[in-house]
């Protein structure tokens, strides 16, 4: 009785905590509606807290980065940055959206979303846009859609809702197992053919991390190691441009104007910056001397800008988010939400990998793969389908501690 009286007499002030965004966003995620709990934080503040700040960061970073590169192409230094306010209203909608779609939806979806993916990354290679070489991109009026960033999404959920169908059969059987490696290895062939073996890794990789935490046979396990190794080492060598990123990532002052010219340029502004950095804004290599300043490389001008602290920092709110979602993957198994748990570890494995990825290839320990880093790097679809699955960590989360407050309501009944 005095627990209900508590609960009862800060119903009102609790109440406004239930909102995500506050006032100003309070009927897009529509969290009040019947779930007016008091006393209970229903969402997790310091994850929305740590995303949010690296956004904001990455867009006074890509600001920095691509002004002199803006004023050549275009003549206007804020050209990118315009750009990446659109990019940051679009993130808006998303979170929007995504907050409000509860998850059995998004497990009931799951197959639809697979095969809608499948037919995109079709479309790219009849009617794909191309920049730099690689066809990897949808144009839909003045929006351009990565549709391989958009395939890291749908295959996450695809993977979470086929562990929760066929559990018993992957822990068993080899049927079971092989079965996603199959539908994996249709999406990495359309995906090679853009090319772009990065996604292909990263989903590779989240497959794999995937199947180990939902308890396939080790003997399965390896096999797909191997198998996988075998044919990233097949793809390099097929490919002349990949085996020269290969042979300059080894040795990239063997030909510092030539092959290893990017590597160098990054690792030189890594050099400059030191432990406390140039200072926001004084980064020399962004002056044109190191490509993709504001995409891929954009670590590398962070650490130039910003110093050995800087990309500490960076690194610290980058790995609480996958760390975050990792916990959060457990809480749900233990609470028998196998769908949420397994979708929450695909995400922190996507996060932690494409960051390991892209940082490893700006300071020399990783062949360039051309992905970006989460959050932070210029370009619309990452930053949108970054979102959508981070905002989707909320809603998991939410709708976990929901079921913690309803279990109690019911203990008081």
């Amino acid at each position: 009785m005095i627990l209900e009286a508590k609960w009862s007499n800060s119903m009102a002030s609790d109440a406004r905590q239930l909102s995500l965004f506050g006032r100003v966003l309070n009927a897009l995620p529509n969290w009040q509606r019947d779930n007016e709990v008091p006393g209970v934080q229903l969402y997790d503040r310091a994850l929305l807290t740590a995303v949010l700040s690296l956004i904001g960061f990455g867009f006074v970073m890509v600001m920095s980065a691509s002004m002199p590169e803006a004023q050549t192409l275009t003549g206007n230094p804020f050209h990118f940055m315009t750009r990446h306010v659109g990019y940051l209203l679009g993130c808006l909608v998303i979170a929007a959206f995504v907050l409000r779609v509860e998850m059995q939806t998004w497990q009931r979806m799951s197959p639809i979303m697979l095969l809608g993916v499948f037919l995109m990354l079709l479309a790219v290679l009849v009617v794909g846009t191309t920049v730099n070489g690689a066809t990897r991109w949808l144009s839909i009026g003045p929006i351009r859609i990565q549709v391989a960033e958009v395939a890291k999404f749908a295959f996450s959920v695809y993977m979470a809702g086929y562990l929760v169908r066929r559990h018993q059969e992957v822990r068993e059987n080899a049927k079971g197992f092989y079965k996603p490696i199959a539908v994996f290895a249709i999406y990495a062939i359309l995906i090679l053919m853009q090319p772009d073996l990065g996604t292909v890794v990263v989903l590779f990789v989240g497959t794999v991390g995937l199947l180990f935490l939902a308890g396939a046979r080790l003997l399965d396990f390896f096999a797909l190691i191997f198998a996988g190794v075998l044919a990233f080492v097949a793809l390099v060598l097929l490919e002349p441009y990949r085996m020269r990123r290969v042979t300059s990532f080894l040795d990239p002052w063997q030909d510092p104007f030539g092959s290893g010219y990017q590597l160098t340029q990054s690792l030189m502004a890594y050099g400059r910056g030191d432990w406390f950095g140039q200072g926001l804004g004084n980064s020399i290599q962004k002056l044109e001397y190191l490509p993709e300043a504001h995409t891929d490389f954009i670590f590398a001008v962070i650490g130039e800008e910003l110093g050995f602290i800087g990309i500490i920092a960076v690194l610290s709110v980058l790995l609480f988010v996958a760390l975050r979602a990792i916990r959060l993957g457990n809480l749900c198994l233990v609470m028998d939400k196998a769908f949420e748990g397994y979708l929450a570890y695909a995400i922190g494995i996507w996060i932690c990998f494409q960051t390991v990825v892209n940082v490893g290839a700006s300071i020399g320990m990783l062949p360039t793969k051309g992905l970006t880093l989460p959050f932070v790097s210029y370009g619309g679809s990452s930053l949108w389908v970054m979102t959508a699955a981070a905002m989707t960590l909320l809603r998991i989360d939410y709708e976990r501690r929901m079921s913690l407050v309803q279990a109690v309501q019911g203990r008081l009944k």
